[in-house]
This record gives C-alpha cells, sequence and structure tokens, in this order.
C-alpha cells in the first residue's frame, strides 16, 4: 500500500504499479478520474453561466465551494506519488504563501516541501472527497428548492418530467463518458503523463520545465504571466470571485 514518508513514497507507488495484482488499473483509473471529475466539473460551471443559475446564489456558492475543494484535493493527490514533478510542482505553488507569515510553515510542517508535508496531504487528500461529498448533497438540496431545469430563467408552470426522456439522456452520457473514460484509463494515459514524475525526487535537480496538470492551467498561467507573486496570487483569488 501507499506509504506517506518520503523515503518510500515513490518506491511504493512504484511496488502498487508492478507488483499488486490491477494495481496499475486502480492507479491510472484514479488519475484519469480526476482529470474527468474536472472535465465535468467545467462543462457544468460553462452550462451554470450560460444559464444564468448564479442567480440561485445558494446553490452557485456551494458548487463553487466544492470546486474549490476539488482543486486543493487534485493538488495534494498530484504531490503524493513524490516525483520529480510534483515535488517541483508543490514548492513552486507553496513559495506563492510566504506573503502570509508563518501560513507556509503551517501547511508544510516546515520552511520546504517534507515529510510532514507528504503525512498531511495525505491524510487531507483522504478527508476532502468526503467533506465535497456532504456539500454536493446540500448543493442538490438549494437546487430542489427553486428547481434549474427551465434554460429560459424565468418562472413557469410547465413541468418536463423526468422519466422516461431525460432519464434516458442521463444513462447515455453516463455510459458516453465511461467508454471515454476506460479507454483513456486502458490505453491512453501514458502519452499523456509527465516523464518526470517517473524520477525520484532529486532536490538538486530542477525540472527543465515544470508543468501542471491541464486542469491547473488556468490558474498557472495567471500565476506565471505576472512577475510579482502576491499580485499573481490575488489575481487568481479575484478569477474564482468573479464565478
Amino acid at each position: 500500500c501507499y506509504t506517506p514518508e518520503i523515503s518510500y513514497a515513490y518506491y511504493s507507488v512504484q511496488h502498487i504499479l508492478r507488483e499488486l495484482w490491477s494495481g496499475w488499473c486502480f492507479r491510472y483509473m484514479h488519475a484519469t478520474g480526476a482529470t474527468f471529475v474536472f472535465i465535468l466539473t467545467y462543462l457544468h460551471i460553462l452550462r451554470g453561466l450560460n444559464y444564468s443559475y448564479s442567480y440561485l446564489p445558494l446553490s452557485w456558492i456551494t458548487g463553487l465551494l466544492i470546486f474549490l475543494i476539488s482543486i486543493v484535493t487534485a493538488f495534494m493527490g498530484y504531490v503524493l506519488p513524490w516525483g520529480q514533478m510534483s515535488f517541483w510542482g508543490a514548492t513552486v505553488i507553496t513559495n506563492l504563501l510566504y506573503f502570509i507569515p508563518g501560513l507556509v510553515s503551517w501547511i508544510c510542517g516546515g520552511y520546504t516541501i517534507s515529510d510532514p508535508t507528504l503525512k498531511r496531504f495525505f491524510v487531507l487528500h483522504f478527508i476532502f472527497p468526503f467533506i465535497a461529498l456532504c456539500i454536493v448533497f446540500i448543493h442538490i438540496f438549494f437546487l430542489h428548492l427553486q428547481g434549474s431545469s427551465n434554460p429560459l430563467g424565468y418562472d413557469t408552470a410547465l413541468k418536463i418530467p423526468f422519466y422516461p426522456s431525460l432519464l434516458c439522456l442521463d444513462i447515455k452520457g453516463f455510459n458516453n463518458v465511461l467508454v471515454i473514460f476506460l479507454a483513456q484509463s486502458l490505453f491512453g494515459i501514458l502519452p499523456l503523463a509527465h516523464p518526470d514524475n517517473a524520477i525520484v525526487v532529486d532536490r538538486y535537480v530542477t525540472p527543465l520545465h515544470i508543468v501542471p496538470e491541464w486542469y491547473f492551467l488556468p490558474f498557472y498561467a495567471m500565476l506565471k504571466t505576472i512577475p510579482n507573486k502576491t499580485a499573481g496570487l490575488l489575481v487568481m483569488i479575484a478569477s474564482l470571485q468573479l464565478l
């Protein structure tokens, strides 16, 4: 099983991949599942913006909380394999927090990414999805207070039955996503992976390019284009606030 200790984390992941029965399958499905969660989340946000669901503040705010928790959970999970890209990506992101005194030490358990950081991230990576699940139920509850199936955004007495037409559409969409998910998990994940993350952490060698996962790219672009770290972080927070 996975061991959240800097001397064993990388090798425990390799053990899961190579020695455990179907360990490679669980690892790749876990990684691909995170990608698909963000694909569906971004599509869901775009749909909400298009249909002006931001006028349902309770539903919208709980949805944004789910999105933020997903981002934090994915970031901590990306650190856990303890490869080169994991370590240096976490180092870059945590260095952005130095403008708040004591925050980095509080999050990482020290001045740099180290063994306490890995243990904390492992525990939080396990706990946060359950917190997000609780907020999902609250999100659905708020949606059902007023309803959200009217794309025109005004009150109407006309109700569209969920069964059978909409249920069949949901099943069809689920099947399509499942087929793509399995194809990507079983055949297509390695060409999209970062080769540097297949190398154990070396604190004295920086990767040629520190590249985050694609679902972090909008935020990484804001941080990369603004020279001042604090200003970049504030712009990133403001972008989330605008939602």
